[in-house]
């Protein structure tokens, strides 16, 4: 039979109302189905078009997700546990931030920072409104929210120097708990931290989950940074070093000796807070309105 024909056939036979027993079926019109159009479940898990990965940078993944969710918080959002300060930030790479007040984020400036399609990073930051970060620390997001504008250094754009930065949010996010940033003191060699993060390396088992990884004391610290033992995968970048005893945020995530596994603690680098004082102030004065031209310059990278 002809192509034409047979889709004549199947337009004009008319079917029981039962669905068939092997495949999901759409109806079509309110009275007896004239056509049935049966949908392939591949179709229905929501994935995206594939797109070439990037070049990797230290920490940050290159698998981003379309995550159509908007912002609901639960009504049993436990305030109280600190983790859920801790966000996922969604672009053409994967990060981790914190929550250090209701509307900025925390986070490493590699992660923010322009690429091409072949994922080369550009010496600029790339468009705020490309970046969402979204809630919550399970299999999906509980809600998420966009982003007005990236407080960063003039360094720091593929690692190193200045790769720290702050994420002014489009809304303020009332009940969500947020994290101290250490500002006023520098990180104490043999203090213990870990990190936390949504990273997943090569050998990791499930879906992405935030987690909170194994640490160690904090080894030599820099004008800059500070090094120590501990497990980071490529999605941590930009998540805190969280220090137990204070129970506040010491650093941020750079970069790390990855083997693809996450059992392995690494030699790893963090960002301090300590040393961008300016940064924080402007992140502030920006989330209040102030245009950052009226500010005193944050971006310089002179220690």
């Amino acid at each position: 039979m002809r192509t034409r024909e047979a889709i004549a056939s199947v337009l004009n036979r008319r079917e029981p109302r039962s669905s068939p027993p092997s495949s999901l079926g759409a109806r079509l019109s309110g009275g007896l189905p004239w056509a049935t159009v049966f949908v392939s479940t591949s179709l229905l898990v929501g994935c995206g078009q594939p797109t070439k990965r990037p070049i990797a940078t230290p920490a940050s993944h290159g698998q981003a997700e379309e995550r159509p969710f908007v912002f609901q918080p639960p009504v049993d959002l436990d305030i109280e546990n600190k983790v859920n300060a801790v966000v996922r930030i969604v672009g053409d790479v994967t990060c981790t931030g914190t929550l250090i007040a209701e509307d900025l984020v925390l986070t490493a400036h590699h992660c923010v920072s322009e690429r091409d399609a072949d994922g080369t990073v550009h010496n600029r930051d790339k468009d705020p409104e490309s970046l969402t970060i979204e809630l919550g620390g399970d299999d999906l997001p509980w809600g998420e929210v966009k982003v007005r504008a990236i407080v960063s250094p003039d360094c720091g754009y593929v690692s190193g120097e200045g790769d720290i930065a702050i994420l002014v949010l489009s809304r303020k996010l009332v009940g969500v708990p947020t994290l101290s940033p250490r500002i006023e003191e520098a990180p104490t060699p043999n203090e213990s931290i870990y990190p936390i993060g949504f990273g997943r390396c090569a050998l990791s088992r499930g879906p992405i989950h935030r987690i909170e990884r194994v640490g160690g004391p904090i080894g030599k610290v820099r004008s800059g940074d500070f090094f120590a033992v501990a497990s980071v995968c490529p999605g941590d970048s930009g998540g805190p070093a969280y220090s137990a005893n204070r129970q506040d945020v010491v650093g941020v995530v750079s970069a790390s000796v990855m083997d693809g596994d996450d059992a392995t603690a690494a030699p790893s680098i963090f960002v301090r807070l300590d040393a961008w004082r300016e940064l924080f102030s402007a992140a502030k004065e920006i989330a209040n309105g102030t245009s950052p031209s009226e500010l005193p310059p944050f971006r310089s990278c002179q220690r």
